[in-house]
């Protein structure tokens, strides 16, 4: 029985684990929305929320304890300092799964991950006005 069993496996070591949630969050942190299968994002959606509320408490113990977990001091900077302070009034629920069917090589369901409230930049406009300027 999974009596008071809280993770997931996902068919991995629980080092590799740690470190595709460490991954999946960093990405999220740095891209502000992913793509991912629903099963990972339910379980990065946990870390994410918890990093959140470390990088609400701004203190140097909540940065070690972020650096710890996601072990990349450049994307916890930009966690405290970019995400966090956005959710300064929010109690919670700080992530948006929202799913989008099933991919079609596996049948694996699929979900987008995404911050609330965080406009997520659109790379291809982007670049289109980047060229259109460089050509003016």
């Amino acid at each position: 029985m999974r009596h008071q069993v809280r993770d997931k496996k996902l068919g991995r070591s629980s080092s590799h684990r740690k470190v595709l949630m460490a991954s999946l969050v960093c990405h999220l942190i740095e891209e502000k929305r992913i793509k991912t299968t629903l099963m990972k994002a339910k379980e990065a959606r946990r870390v994410a929320e918890k990093m959140v509320t470390l990088g609400l408490k701004g203190t140097l113990a909540a940065r070690r304890q972020a650096i710890s977990i996601l072990r990349r001091p450049e994307r916890v900077a930009t966690l405290f300092s970019d995400v966090a302070p956005q959710f300064k009034e929010r109690p919670g629920g700080y992530t948006r799964i929202t799913k989008l069917g099933q991919r079609r090589s596996d049948g694996s369901e699929m979900a987008i991950l995404e911050w609330v409230g965080v406009d997520v930049p659109n790379k291809k406009r982007a670049a289109k006005e980047v060229e259109a300027e460089a050509a003016a």
